[in-house]
């Protein structure tokens, strides 16, 4: 089954030889599940043809906002309301979670809450699952359809299926400590110092990454056939 991944940014050049572009991340993520992967870089211009280009989608995280007025978000909706159209799966993680709810008719916002950094607990509905988040924006409007599937205090909207064929997650189940440790060294410096140190504390406190690729990968498995 042919993943095609919407790289929707880049991981800073200094931790990329470390940890990977965010591409990379998500192929060590699935390892094991029978996938392949192409990879589009849709920030930099470069779009599949159309839904039909793969088995499968994935949109990646971002440091971009979704309701930001770059050249590369309007053909982006376009092609997720194409994708979504089709019926080929689709996940959407942190800023790909995002832009398939604005795409489809939810509304994205900086949060006034403020940011979510580090590992964080998520109620699933069966279970909690620790994971590692990184943003300040949220969906705050669900596009029609759409149905709540994580959540906690911080973030009411954490996780949403649509249909049969959509299921999207506000954390990173792509970042591990190493990744985490070096966004707090790099990326951190519009975030309040005490969000950052409470970060670092739970560096080395586990998560459930491993379940959550789990999920991720049957939903789209079943999704394809």
């Amino acid at each position: 089954m042919l993943i095609g991944i919407l790289q929707t940014g880049h991981m800073p050049y200094a931790l990329v030889g470390q940890t990977g572009d965010y591409a990379d991340m998500f192929e060590r993520l699935f390892a094991g599940f029978g996938f392949t992967f192409r990879t589009w870089n849709v920030v930099d211009g470069d779009f599949p043809e159309g839904a039909d280009a793969a088995d499968g989608w994935l949109i990646t995280g971002s440091r971009h906002g979704a309701y930001e007025e770059h050249e590369w978000i309007a053909p982006l909706e376009r092609l997720i309301r194409e994708i979504s159209e089709s019926g080929r799966p689709m996940v959407g993680i942190c800023f790909g979670h995002q832009i398939i709810a604005q795409a489809l008719g939810g509304k994205v916002e900086k949060f006034r809450g403020g940011w979510s950094v580090g590992r964080q607990v998520y109620d699933f509905g069966d279970g909690e699952l620790a994971l590692n988040a990184w943003h300040q924006d949220q969906v705050t409007e669900l596009p029609p359809g759409a149905q709540v599937i994580a959540e906690n205090d911080f973030c009411k909207n954490a996780g949403m299926v649509i249909g049969k064929s959509i299921f999207t997650v506000q954390p990173h189940p792509e970042f591990d400590r190493d990744v985490v440790a070096g966004l707090i060294e790099h990326r951190s410096a519009a975030v309040p110092g005490e969000l950052v140190e409470g970060a670092r504390e739970r560096l080395h406190q586990p998560t459930d990454s491993a379940e959550l690729a789990t999920r991720m990968a049957e939903f789209l498995k079943k999704g394809a056939k």
